[in-house]
């Protein structure tokens, strides 16, 4: 058996009003993926920042390589040979890759700092792990998936030895998800401690060794992960049985509440005509770049339009911005919800409130705290929001509820068109069937639904039809219970060579 090369016992961490993690347990071996699995706010994240050293236990024992640690420092913890990956990259964009990877302990020559050795340094690391990427390139000029390349890149550049990796496919392509694969199978076999934090349950059965489940800040159980069911996961995750992964209801196609009509902005939004009916839910599909994130964001005014027109029931509205929009009756759920659709700053109660002042104010602009209060209570009972009450900091949701948070604030509105880009990223299983079921309500109270998904399984099992996109422009248009991913897939490569590993949607990710 694998040295034990973290153990932690009756782990206890307390929020005010929250008991994030509730007497937590947790071993790690060496030459192991362990994945650390649990709905959003299970308390996963919450564990690896004690084991990090970012948050300081209340209670327990942690003991790392056999040494026992009390008040864990990060800075204790990368002596110790921990490094974490947020999903979130922590990284100065103005800087240069070598930069980054030397930042707070730079190589220094003489008076003056020895950018040669540096930039020698981090290219033997990158060279190791065969990533091509120049050291002297600035990182803010690099796409996320080669950024977070580079954090892997640091994290050995301090010799660790536990690397944490929270969400780390999330904004990978196939053939990104492929190379991080190739290497945290690389790590493993150098004897390297590796915790892989991911809600995609797919990826798991390709690199993972053992798994830890958590739920509502309590440790449930560890097993082999060949000794378990994707089923039984799913079950100890959430605490029930999940009956449909893609819950879908039927209902008749009434009239037409949006269409839009030759839109066009900038390279990735060429051409765009579509309609929305009463009673459907049409999903975009595409592969990373198509431009289905910018038809959005077109529509929704955040980008300008050179041309087009759109029709809310039958009616021109004009959209210069997102006020037009939401004044229109068009809303959207933006794919970045920490960047574009969340004041993290701010309570649950002001996000909620804030784009829907003109239903909370009196006359004199001066705010009901009766309605204010009643409004959000309805969002956060309606939508299950995990929460002690409306007034904590949305930004200490974990981010299934952020995103909860981020669609409950159109709930109040009498909105005709609600738009959802990426609505399910980063999310668990369980919140994922909570937004599936909210997008059904809608479609059953006769709201236009439309939404954009990178996963093909999700499209398929949720949209009632399917508009493909490639390159900025729509290739085609199919009804999800008459097509394959095939067909998908081949329309979404229809204007360029794209290298996709399979025309089945499994992406062969085994060596």
């Amino acid at each position: 058996m694998n040295e034990i090369i973290v153990s932690m016992e009756n782990i206890c961490k307390t929020f005010p009003g929250v008991k994030a993690l509730d007497h937590v347990k947790f071993e790690l071996r060496a030459g192991e993926v362990m994945a650390l699995l649990g709905e959003n706010g299970a308390g996963k994240s919450t564990l690896m920042k004690v084991l990090s050293g970012v948050y300081t236990r209340d209670e327990g024992s942690l003991k790392i390589f056999g040494n026992e640690y009390g008040d864990l420092t990060p800075k204790q913890a990368q002596e110790a040979g921990v490094a974490i990956i947020h999903q979130e990259l922590n990284m100065c964009r103005h800087l240069s890759v070598a930069e980054n990877m030397f930042l707070g302990r730079e190589i220094s020559k003489g008076l003056s700092l020895n950018n040669a050795k540096m930039e020698a340094e981090a290219k033997k690391i990158l060279d190791d792990l065969k990533i091509d990427i120049d050291p002297r390139q600035t990182v803010g000029d690099l796409p996320v998936s080669k950024q977070q390349m580079v954090e892997i890149a640091k994290a050995l550049s301090i010799n660790a030895k536990i690397l944490i990796m929270d969400e780390p496919t999330s904004s990978l392509t196939a053939r990104e998800i492929e190379d991080l694969f190739r290497i945290i199978k690389k790590l493993k076999s150098e004897g390297k401690g590796i915790v892989y934090i991911s809600h995609r349950l797919e990826e798991l059965q390709h690199i993972v060794d053992r798994v830890t489940i958590m739920r509502d800040g309590q440790y449930i159980t560890s097993m082999d992960f060949g000794s378990v069911t994707m089923e039984q996961i799913i079950s100890f995750m959430v605490g029930r049985e999940i009956k449909e992964k893609f819950p879908r209801v039927e209902c008749k196609k009434g009239k037409k509440v949006f269409e839009v009509k030759n839109l066009n902005a900038g390279k990735m939004v060429r051409d765009i005509n579509f309609s929305v009916y009463e009673g459907e839910i049409v999903g975009f599909a595409g592969l990373m770049g198509a431009g289905r994130t910018e038809t959005t964001r077109a529509i929704f005014g955040v980008d300008p339009k050179e041309s087009g027109e759109i029709y809310v029931d039958d009616r021109e509205v004009e959209i210069k911005c997102p006020m037009d929009a939401i004044k229109n009756g068009v809303v959207l759920a933006p794919e970045d919800r920490k960047k574009d659709g969340l004041c993290t700053k701010l309570s649950i109660r002001h996000n909620l409130a804030l784009p829907n002042l003109d239903i909370v104010c009196n006359k004199l602009g001066i705010i009901n705290n009766v309605k204010e209060t009643k409004l959000c209570n309805k969002a956060v009972e309606e939508l299950r929001i995990k929460t002690p009450g409306i007034d904590v900091d949305s930004g200490n949701l974990s981010g299934g509820n952020q995103q909860k948070v981020v669609v409950g604030k159109w709930l109040a509105r009498d909105s005709r068109v609600v738009i959802f880009d990426e609505p399910t990223r980063g999310i668990d299983v369980g919140a994922k069937v909570e937004i599936y079921n909210l997008m059904n309500e809608l479609k059953q109270q006769g709201i236009a639904v439309m939404f954009v998904s990178s996963e093909m399984p999700e499209v398929m099992g949720i949209a009632d039809r399917i508009i493909v996109m490639c390159d900025g422009r729509i290739t085609g248009e199919v009804m999800a219970k008459d097509t394959t991913q095939n067909e998908i897939l081949t329309l979404a490569t229809t204007f360029e060579d794209k290298k996709i590993n399979s025309l089945s949607g499994k992406h062969s990710y085994r060596e």
